[in-house]
């Protein structure tokens, strides 16, 4: 069905739904509970693609404390690596996808020392979120705002993470920098 049959209840819903999000901040700034009070308002089915990997016991209690605030309803997918793929499987209408965190996931990839891989996994990502049907919310450290670190993988992961961000914030309908637990917008619609 083209958009030309469509109501005009259905047109709007069709494009309140698909509304892509960045949440950035510091660590500890509240963005991640602020993109799953997000999820949960917008009355979706939500899918929580975690990007983390336990690594240790300092991550796997990280990890166990989001579980913990996660409702029991919303399905987890881990995707450590291959983001856009579960993405692109994942996403549909009526659903909200809320990723957590973009830097975990560049971290990972940065250690596999494939560096092909950082360049494809990312160019799909970017080709993929303006294509999603449904909503989407993306959180990710914003890590370029201190001093420049002193080792090549420490600059490479800023720079990384930086050039991801400034791509993302072009595609997507709003963005918000959490300071202190307050969001500040960016862009798009006031919170």
């Amino acid at each position: 069905m083209n958009s030309e049959n469509l109501s005009y209840n259905d047109r709007f819903l069709k494009a309140v739904m698909k509304v892509r999000e960045l949440i950035l901040g510091g660590a500890r700034s509240g963005k991640s509970a602020l993109a799953e009070r997000l999820a949960e308002a917008s009355g979706l089915q939500v899918v929580y693609v975690a990007t983390a990997a336990a690594e240790d016991g300092e991550m796997e209690q990280r990890i166990a404390c989001h579980r913990q605030r996660r409702p029991a309803v919303w399905q987890t997918l881990e995707a450590p690596l291959r983001l856009a793929e579960v993405l692109a499987a994942e996403s549909a209408s009526g659903r909200c996808l809320l990723v957590d965190c973009l830097t975990l996931w560049l971290s990972n990839l940065l250690l596999l020392e494939e560096g092909a891989r950082l360049e494809t996994e990312r160019d799909e990502l970017l080709r993929v979120v303006p294509q999603l049907p449904g909503r989407l919310i993306l959180v990710s450290n914003e890590v370029g705002m201190g001093i420049v670190p002193m080792g090549e993988l420490s600059r490479r992961f800023q720079d990384e993470s930086g050039w991801l961000h400034q791509s993302l914030a072009v595609c997507c309908d709003r963005v918000v920098m959490m300071v202190a637990g307050l969001p500040q917008v960016l862009k798009g619609e006031s919170l």
